[in-house]
C-alpha cells in the first residue's frame, strides 16, 4: 500500500507540475538547440524547452522523505549529483549555443567524483548478503574482492549513466525505455532486502510516466542532460545496491546497444574511414533507414521490456 501511494503521489505531482514547469522554462528561454550531427528532421525540435528532467530530482526527494534510510540517501545523493552535472551541461549549452556544454571528459570526471561519494555511502547501506556481490542468483551470490567490486561498480555507473544520456535523442525514448529496467531492479531490491532501492525506483518510474505525458511525440519538453544523467545514475546505483551489476548489460540492453553503436562507429571511422551505421547512436540509424520516430521509440521500448524479462528469467 505504501509503494502504491508513493507511485500515485509522485505521478500526480509530476503531472501537475509539468505544465507550469514548461511555461517557466519558456519564460527563461531554456530551450534546446538542434544538434548539428542529428538527422535534418530534428531541426523542427529546436526551441523546445529543455531541462524537464528536474522533475526526476523531485521524485528522488519525495522517495527519500517517504522512506528515509541509508539506501535511499545513497541513491538520492547519486541521482541529484548527476542531475546537477547535467543541469550545468544544459545551461552551458544554452548559454554558448550550438550545444557547447561540458566536454565529454569533464562529464566523465564529474560523474566519477559523484560515483565515488555514492560508493562510500553504498558500502554502509548494503545488506550483509549483498555486500561485494556483483551477480546474485537467488540465495547464491558471486562475491568479488572488494577492490574488484569497487572497480566494476564505478565502471557500471559511468557506462550506464552516459549510455542513457546517448539514448535521449527521440521524443519519449529514454523515459519509456528505462521503465522496464526500473521495475526489474525495484523487484530485486525487495528480494535482497534493499527496500530503499524499491522505493526510489518506484518513485522514478512514476516521474518518468508523468514526464512522458509531456515528452511523448511531439514533445513539449525535453529532459536534457539534467534528466538523462539522473536516470542513468539511479539505474546503475540500483544494480549496485542489489548486487546485480553484471545484469546491467542485459536488463539495460537497449542503453548498452546505443553506447556500443557509438563506440563501433567512431572506431570504424578512425581506422577505416568507413561508417558501420548510417548515423549513431543506434536510434538515428533506424530513423535514416526510413522508420518514423514513433516506430523507433516503440520498438526500443519493446526491446527494453523483453531484455528486462530475460534478466528476471536468468536470475530465476
Amino acid at each position: 500500500m505504501s509503494l502504491a501511494l508513493l507511485f500515485l503521489g509522485v505521478l500526480l505531482v509530476t503531472l501537475a507540475l509539468g505544465r507550469p514547469l514548461i511555461s517557466y522554462l519558456r519564460r527563461l528561454s531554456v530551450r534546446q538547440h538542434a544538434y548539428e550531427d542529428a538527422p535534418q528532421s530534428h531541426a523542427v525540435k529546436s526551441g523546445t524547452p529543455t531541462m524537464g528532467g528536474a522533475l526526476f530530482a523531485l521524485g528522488l526527494l519525495i522517495a527519500y522523505v517517504w522512506h528515509a534510510d541509508a539506501t535511499t540517501l545513497a541513491l538520492a545523493v547519486l541521482g541529484l549529483g548527476c542531475a546537477a552535472i547535467g543541469a550545468l551541461d544544459d545551461l552551458l549549452s544554452i548559454r554558448f549555443g550550438r550545444n557547447r556544454g561540458l566536454r565529454a571528459r569533464q562529464k566523465f570526471l564529474l560523474t566519477a567524483a559523484i560515483g565515488i561519494v555514492f560508493l562510500a555511502l553504498a558500502e554502509r547501506a548494503l545488506v550483509p548478503g549483498v555486500r561485494d556481490a556483483v551477480f546474485t542468483f537467488g540465495a547464491v551470490s558471486v562475491i568479488a574482492p572488494h577492490w574488484l567490486w569497487y572497480a566494476l561498480s564505478l565502471l557500471a555507473l559511468l557506462a550506464t549513466t552516459h549510455a542513457v544520456n546517448l539514448t535521449d535523442g527521440l521524443d519519449g525514448l529514454a523515459a519509456g525505455t528505462i521503465l522496464p529496467p526500473l521495475a526489474v531492479f525495484a523487484w530485486f531490491g525487495w528480494r535482497t532486502g534493499a527496500v530503499g532501492v524499491t522505493y526510489v525506483d518506484v518513485a522514478i518510474a512514476a516521474s518518468a510516466i508523468g514526464f512522458l505525458a509531456y515528452n511523448r511525440h511531439p514533445a513539449r519538453v525535453f529532459m536534457g542532460d539534467t534528466g538523462s544523467l539522473a536516470l542513468g545514475a539511479v539505474l546503475a546505483g540500483s544494480a549496485i545496491l542489489t548486487g546485480t551489476q553484471l545484469l546491467l548489460p542485459l536488463v539495460g540492453g537497449v542503453f548498452a546497444a546505443e553506447a556500443l553503436s557509438v563506440i563501433i562507429q567512431v572506431a570504424s571511422f578512425k581506422t577505416t574511414h568507413k561508417r558501420i551505421f548510417r548515423m549513431s547512436p543506434l536510434h538515428h540509424h533506424f530513423e535514416l533507414g526510413g522508420w518514423p520516430e514513433t516506430k523507433v521509440t516503440t520498438r526500443f521500448w519493446t526491446a527494453s521490456a523483453l531484455l528486462s524479462l530475460a534478466g528476471v528469467a536468468l536470475v530465476h
